[in-house]
């Protein structure tokens, strides 16, 4: 697709854009046989908002997110800027997930390629959300979003002002911690990651800080067979999100 054209997809993210910037938006396809309450829903915001609508086979949509999951529906908007997240949106788009939710927690990446390649593995492996502090981690920078090569604008990003309380929000919609420690005795092939998660992983060098390790359920390492002692953070993040993804489909 063109460089300029930036592209929105999932019920969730489209209505949730159109609710915070409508005026950023474009066009929405619609997918042509779908016809369910969660589509009505977004197309009766769409109408209240005066945002087109036009119907669409499954293809062109497929076409339009470039093959990603987008539930029968994608956005045009304008400019580079994706709608916003924050911690409030948490339970309603757990609540739309189809299936165990994979959350990825990143608790103070500081280094921009590293978070964008986060976000773009988070895209690959289906994570739902990625959730990081405010305070003393980057944001949506240009730099990130260049190296997210798209995943910054469909994954929903959410910035949190106390990372232990949203992780134990988290827990109390059912979702199970655990976080990447290299000195974890349970290897990460042995951790059951298959049901409701948030996989919570820590800073260069510094790794999860003592209250984060605190708060998780479990904790797991990669095994390492060289003579390195750790890993990149985006690499090792990427290892446990496929983990994660091989378990499921499994």
């Amino acid at each position: 697709m063109p460089a300029d054209e930036h592209y929105l997809y999932g019920l969730h993210a489209v209505l949730s854009a159109l609710r915070r910037n409508a005026g950023s938006i474009q066009t929405i396809w619609a997918e042509q046989r779908r016809r369910d309450q969660r589509l009505r829903q977004l197309l009766d915001e769409a109408e209240r908002q005066q945002v087109r609508v036009e119907w669409a086979e499954r293809d062109t949509l497929d076409r339009l997110s470039q093959g990603a999951r987008h539930q029968g529906v994608v956005a045009q908007y304008a400019g580079s800027t994706a709608p916003s997240w924050d911690e409030r949106d948490l339970p309603a788009l757990l609540a739309e997930v189809d299936g165990p939710p994979l959350l990825l927690v990143l608790d103070g990446v500081q280094d921009p390629h590293n978070l964008g390649a986060c976000l773009r593995s988070a895209d690959a492996a289906g994570v739902h959300a990625v959730i990081a502090p405010a305070d003393r981690a980057v944001g949506l920078t240009p730099a990130v979003r260049k190296v997210a090569c798209g995943a910054a604008e469909v994954v929903p990003f959410i910035q949190v002002t106390n990372l232990a309380r949203t992780l134990r929000q988290l827990q109390e919609l059912g979702l199970w911690m655990i976080g990447a420690a290299g000195e974890a005795e349970q290897s990460l092939y042995q951790t059951d990651l298959s049901g409701p998660l948030a996989i919570v992983v820590g800073a260069e060098e510094k790794g999860l800080r003592r209250l984060t390790r605190e708060t998780c359920d479990g904790l797991a390492h990669i095994p390492m067979l060289g003579s390195v002692e750790s890993l990149n953070v985006s690499v090792a993040t990427g290892i446990f999100l496929f983990e994660a993804l091989r378990q499921r489909r499994r």
